[in-house]
């Protein structure tokens, strides 16, 4: 039997099998994220074999030394960002992550913002409840259609090819994008026209969506001089990492009017804000819950159970990073 930690409360999927597996698992008590201190005394209070950590999770060489004994970190997540992967190689340390699992989800989550922000939903919303509606009226928070529009994706992998899928199919865009190389089954399922370059994307597109990782190429990928580009009626919606958008360089452009609006689910200083971003009505903000769906967190959670199952077992777990 082998001693677990989890560092939050997950979706019990995973948990009950971890436990069906003949493992003991301890999962923090406290209703949010564990500070480093906090971390670092839980996983010293016994001799865990395996650590289930969160993306809210710094696990570095602080943490590494605190819990000598555990030799796997399953990551409930995509991301790996918040692991330190080259301490943990030096270490021996496997650890894994939840890929593939929340694709759709997210690309769904992706789909609605864009239909919130070029629809002024969230604002119309608000402004409905505050009592501004006195009745219809022909130039009342007017959206944009998306019907031959122009969607521009950067970072055609499967959750940008999926976005481009329900865009193209559900809502009749046309699609650019810019990736690393050509993906040729996404321009022939999508009919895709790839840019040889971001700012050619960003010139062209009425609306861009962002799904890269976070890496120091992709940090402020998105900054006041490439927002300078992009069209006074276009919309910018970033459900990937919240460094690639220079923040604050965003909410300048929104109150000055230089891009119609965005819609955002993750943010530079999770989960702080830039200064302004909360006042401005041309941007809708959602919690980083882009895969927050029952289904997919209970998938995740398994995922994650599995990956330290398996190692525990002597074998390869399936989703080492």
């Amino acid at each position: 039997m082998a001693k677990i930690f989890v560092t939050r409360k997950i979706p019990d999927a995973g948990i009950k099998l971890l436990k069906d597996a003949g493992h003991e698992v301890d999962i923090s008590e406290k209703n949010g994220v564990l500070t480093k201190e906090e971390l670092v005394n839980a996983l010293k209070a016994k001799e865990y074999d395996a650590v289930l950590s969160l993306l809210t999770d710094k696990i570095d060489a602080e943490v590494f030394d605190a819990v000598p004994t555990a030799k796997v970190f399953g990551n409930y997540a995509v991301g790996f960002g918040n692991l330190d992967t080259e301490e943990a190689k030096k270490r021996g340390i496997t650890v894994t992550n939840t890929p593939g699992v929340l694709t759709e989800t997210v690309a769904e989550h992706t789909a609605a913002m864009i239909l919130a922000t070029t629809q002024r939903i969230a604002e119309g919303d608000r402004f409905t409840r505050a009592g501004k509606y006195d009745g219809w009226g022909p130039e009342l928070l007017l959206g944009t259609n998306l019907r031959g529009k122009t969607l521009g994706v950067i970072g055609a992998g499967r959750i940008g090819s999926s976005v481009a899928n329900i865009m193209t199919a559900g809502f009749g865009m046309n699609v650019i994008y810019f990736d690393i190389k050509k993906n040729d089954e996404f321009e022939k399922a999508t009919g895709a026209e790839f840019r040889e370059t971001i700012e050619e994307v960003l010139k062209e597109a009425d609306v861009v969506t962002l799904h890269v990782p976070l890496l120091d190429s992709t940090r402020h990928l998105i900054n006041k001089e490439r927002l300078e580009l992009m069209r006074e009626t276009a919309y910018l919606v970033n459900s990937s990492r919240g460094p690639v958008i220079d923040e604050d360089a965003l909410v300048e452009a929104l109150r000055e009017k230089q891009i119609a609006g965005a819609a955002l689910d993750v943010f530079e200083n999770e989960p702080a804000l830039a200064d302004g971003l909360a006042e401005l009505e041309n941007v809708v903000i959602t919690p980083h819950i882009a895969s927050a769906t029952i289904e997919t967190r209970q998938k995740m959670s398994e995922m994650a159970a599995q990956n330290i199952i398996a190692f525990l077992e002597g074998n390869t777990p399936p989703n080492a990073v």
